[in-house]
């Protein structure tokens, strides 16, 4: 079966044919629904630390004999005990990321661009990409395709593209590379270059 994505230049349309075994699969919910929880929660930092006993730096030396001295026996002055040790029970860096192999993520990313094609939120334009920086040009552009949150794939990272779309609240820009799936979930439309499709086909078959 074939397939084709609509593909408008400069006002005129036409189609792209496209691989059905990329864009023509059906949607599996519980599969994307864990890439897109597996992409947040990569994204957690996780910084949250603090400094236990064996952390802290210095007490390597004891600080008085055991016996004879009046005080009570200790070991080290980086007890948590003593002001200058660590915290008893010290919180340690967390490492939020879920594991995703490389096949999960290639479906789920099929699965996500097969129901943008069929619910019509799917295009293709080689004219999207902007010939310098102004963001006017790039909203120009997109004035086009309509209102609400736009996510253009481009093949490789440009930096026209880049550069006039910063200043623009409801565009994303994503390469064939780095997607993002809580991007391509929520947005209104995804305008796609040819090359940027055609490099998807090679990385999802």
């Amino acid at each position: 079966m074939s397939l084709s994505i609509p593909k408008i230049e400069n006002g005129t349309a036409g189609d792209l044919e496209v691989s059905d075994k990329v864009f023509g699969q059906g949607f599996n919910e519980s599969l994307v629904h864990q890439l897109v929880v597996g992409y947040l929660a990569a994204a957690r930092s996780g910084t949250k630390a603090q400094k236990s006993r064996s952390d802290v730096s210095g007490g390597g030396k004891k600080p008085w004999k055991q016996k004879g001295s009046g005080h009570a026996r200790a070991g080290t002055t980086r007890s948590p005990l003593w002001r200058t040790g660590g915290v008893t029970f010290a919180a340690s860096n967390r490492n939020y990321r879920q594991k995703l192999n490389k096949k999960m993520y290639r479906a789920a990313v099929r699965s996500i661009f097969s129901e943008l094609l069929r619910q019509g939120r799917l295009v293709v334009s080689d004219t999207i990409v902007p010939t310098s920086t102004k963001t006017r040009e790039l909203a120009a552009k997109l004035k086009n395709f309509g209102e609400g949150y736009t996510v253009i794939l481009a093949e490789q990272l440009d930096l026209n593209l880049v550069l006039s779309s910063r200043n623009l609240p409801n565009v994303s820009v994503n390469t064939a590379d780095t997607l993002s799936p809580v991007d391509l979930v929520h947005a209104e439309r995804v305008i796609a270059t040819s090359s940027a499709i055609r490099k998807l086909e090679v990385r999802l078959s």
